[in-house]
């Protein structure tokens, strides 16, 4: 829905603000889309952002639960599926930076909505397709409503725990209770809460001030495996903040440089093919051989464990942030160099020294993405799963709103003193990109202590082993 009404607001002349005109003596050639056709245009975006939100919190979860997660072979063919998820993604991005941007920039926007519009209907039957032989879960709850319900009720049984009048009802046992939670399995709750996270136990001591608050040991323990990822979660949101350079400031600085290729002029907006085809180079590679090394040499069914493989692609965003100040520091001297400082004319500096930061960062990606996403799905409860495989998605937008957060508050702290903002000037070429870069290095090098701090005292649920 959303991508149609974009479609039609891109074709129609009376849904778009009027064309913009150049004249010599104008300071404001443009106008910007205001009232109604404002509020076409957002709800057309917000409408794709909710589709594609919906499909990639749910997709993960629904294609790893077609494996059988009770075998060696089903817990492999679904490391490899996640794999090759995270590969086609790729794929799509690919056409996406490729063919659909070469057909905005020569036809237009409509085209390239249309393009994208006509391929999600396509996808609808063939997704059908597959309905007969689909393994599916009945739901039961919302992962939500048990994550809220187990915080309420631990906060107010503390409370009531220094309640005299409760101190009779404290000393009375929690009810017994036995909830199915697959098909399969069945757990009991009179055997109680573990140890870990105490402040949660709370939860199921005493009796509750209302009926909707009554929670079994099952569920005290779902949420506490949620809290426990949440540290590795929110450890993977500045490797997000570094992706969003690869369309934001990238651009900018490929639009300064030279971007032919042989007789063809590649548009900036082509540049994210670059980890597009790392990842899709890289994620066969890993899976049919980097993982099957692994495994001979440590003796370990997945090779690599899910939080190593996170914390090398976290590793990987350090490097990257450094070698892209590194070429940014080179592009600038080109351009003073060249004395092209306050030019429009392309710099003579090939767009390809780009590709080096894209190398690191789109590894950097496919480890950390398919890493968290097999991590969140294997570590969450059988009924939180596609909230867990959500936490990816949640990351990279959290990662992208840190990012406009981090130029803000950095413009306006190198800007007192009537000092140049790091961000700001004539052109990027009097930008200091290269120190907010180094910057970024520096951070992704805090966050990467921040996650192994937390990595190195995390058990698995599943095996109880560490890191």
């Amino acid at each position: 829905m959303g991508l149609v009404i974009l479609t039609v607001q891109a074709k129609s002349p009376t849904l778009k603000p009027p064309a913009c005109r150049i004249p010599a003596a104008s300071h404001a050639p443009c106008q910007e889309v205001s009232g109604g056709k404002a509020a076409i245009l957002f709800a057309g975006l917000y409408l794709t952002a909710l589709g594609v939100g919906g499909v990639k919190g749910s997709l993960p979860a629904h294609g790893a639960e077609q494996f059988d997660e009770n075998t060696a072979r089903g817990r492999k063919a679904r490391s490899t599926f996640f794999n090759y998820f995270v590969f086609c993604l790729s794929c799509g991005g690919l056409v996406a930076v490729t063919l659909v941007v070469w057909v905005e920039d020569n036809k237009g926007w409509q085209w390239g909505f249309g393009i994208s519009t006509l391929t999600i209907l396509l996808s609808v039957p063939v997704f059908l397709a597959g309905s007969a032989t689909y393994k599916n879960k009945i739901p039961t709850r919302s992962p939500v409503t048990t994550i809220a319900k187990v915080l309420v009720a631990a906060i107010l049984n503390r409370r009531c725990r220094h309640n005299p009048i409760n101190a009779v009802i404290d000393m009375a046992p929690s009810p017994v209770k036995t909830i199915e939670v697959d098909a399969k399995e069945e757990v009991r709750d009179d055997e109680g809460p573990n140890a870990e996270l105490k402040c949660l136990n709370r939860a199921v001591e005493g009796k509750p001030m209302h009926g909707a608050l009554l929670c079994t040991a099952k569920e005290v323990e779902d949420v506490k495996v949620v809290v426990k990822v949440l540290p590795i979660f929110l450890s993977t949101v500045m490797l997000s903040c570094c992706l969003a350079q690869l369309s934001t400031f990238s651009i900018q600085q490929a639009a300064t440089m030279d971007t032919r290729v042989g007789g063809l002029t590649v548009p900036p907006a082509s540049l994210p093919v670059f980890p597009v085809v790392f990842i899709m180079l890289l994620a066969p590679l890993y899976d049919h051989a980097i993982v099957p090394f692994a495994r001979r040499v440590t003796g370990s069914e997945t090779g690599i464990s899910h939080l190593q493989r996170i914390g090398f692609g976290l590793a990987l965003s350090i490097v990257a942030m450094a070698v892209a100040a590194s070429v940014e520091a080179k592009r600038k001297r080109v351009a003073r160099a060249a004395s092209l400082l306050d030019s429009a004319e392309p710099l003579p500096i090939s767009f390809f020294w780009l590709a080096l930061q894209y190398l690191f960062l789109g590894s950097a990606d496919l480890f950390t993405l398919a890493g968290t996403l097999e991590f969140f799905f294997s570590e969450a409860p059988a009924g939180m799963r596609s909230l867990a495989t959500s936490l990816s998605w949640a990351s990279l937008a959290m990662g992208y709103y840190l990012s406009s957060l981090l130029v803000a508050v950095v413009n306006d702290v190198t800007g007192r003193g009537n000092r140049q903002a790091w961000m700001a000037g004539r052109s990027l070429n009097h930008y200091h990109l290269e120190r907010f870069y180094w910057l970024m290095s520096a951070l992704s090098s805090f966050n990467f202590l921040h996650f192994l701090f937390w990595a190195n005292r995390y058990r698995y649920r599943s095996t109880g082993s560490k890191l």
